[in-house]
């Protein structure tokens, strides 16, 4: 499939109360590559499967959350229209200078309906351990952790989640691949895809804005998910469900968190979406199921604790 447009996700930049703490999270236990310091003390990170510099940034603060997410786009005159869209749509859309993170090109920012910052971006300088691409090994070094393969989406919280997916479907061309709605028709949540994954981003009602449920990472089997979950307790990480699977997605699945509070998850398989595909659709007594697959049942803390 040709995409064009919005091409996929790119990075998120993620609050924690501890660097130290958080790099062994992210490098050593998830398994992501430490690229580079950053001058004023931010890590930036990406995962061994990843071309581009960076894809996971960590800025200390003094409480947890996502900052913000930024997307790839196919080019810099889409980027200059997609730019044009949304300021013609609004919306507040400030540009950022290149070289404002350590290899990444000009970008484009503005807030959803919901509070989230998102933000587009066309270039990033490649990594220099990405994939090989001459007479390509697996991977330059044995894999770390959890042996996460990229970063591959988030899930985030906010009121008006119907308003932030029209920016999204409207002027971004992204598609709904999935929902789950009440009785009376109104949204729960939104699984939006830019290309062929199941899902780049997901939306879930909440009372407040600009909250952040998790950031996923991909890795490659069923196996993989069994290792992670191995390695959680071994080092007695705090897990909040899983190894389990999603009926949303098909996803296998393990949600824990970082030593900030924040939610991670490792994900693997999911369907294969395609633009011609109809919505798939859950109702809110099928909740339980369309998350939680196996044990058909929610808990409250995976629908109540955010950062």
């Amino acid at each position: 499939m040709a995409l064009t447009g919005v091409l996929r996700p790119g990075y998120v930049q993620v609050r924690v109360l501890d660097m130290e703490a958080s790099l062994v999270h992210y490098r050593d236990r998830i398994g992501l590559d430490l690229v580079e310091m950053g001058a004023d003390g931010r890590a930036y990170l990406k995962a061994p499967d990843e071309f581009d510099h960076h894809s996971i940034i960590l800025r200390e603060a003094d409480e947890p959350g996502m900052d913000f997410m930024g997307f790839k786009v196919s080019s810099d005159e889409v980027l200059t229209a997609l730019g044009r869209s949304l300021s013609d749509s609004g919306l507040s859309v400030e540009e950022v200078a290149a070289g404002e993170q350590p290899g990444l090109g000009r970008r484009l920012s503005f807030f959803a309906p919901t509070g989230h910052r998102f933000e587009l971006f066309s270039s990033m300088e490649l990594s220099s351990k990405g994939p090989m691409i001459e007479n390509p090994d697996l991977w330059h070094d044995e894999p770390r952790g959890m042996k996460a393969q990229r970063f591959d989406h988030c899930l985030v919280y906010g009121i008006d989640i119907d308003a932030t997916a029209r920016i999204f479907v409207d002027l971004l061309g992204f598609q709904v691949a999935e929902k789950a709605v009440t009785p009376d028709g109104d949204t729960i949540a939104i699984f939006l895809s830019c290309g062929m994954k199941a899902h780049d981003l997901a939306l879930v009602r909440f009372g407040e804005d600009a909250k952040l449920h998790h950031v996923s990472f991909r890795l490659e089997s069923w196996h993989d998910i069994g290792h992670a979950a191995d390695l959680m307790t071994r080092y007695d990480m705090s897990v909040d469900i899983g190894p389990t699977r999603h009926g949303i997605t098909r996803g296998q699945t393990i949600y824990f968190f970082d030593p900030s509070g924040n939610r991670n998850e490792v994900f693997s398989g999911g369907y294969d979406f395609y633009p011609d595909n109809p919505v798939r659709q859950w109702t809110a007594d099928q909740a339980g199921k369309a998350i939680f697959y196996y044990e058909r049942a929610l808990n409250d803390r995976f629908m109540t604790v955010v950062t």
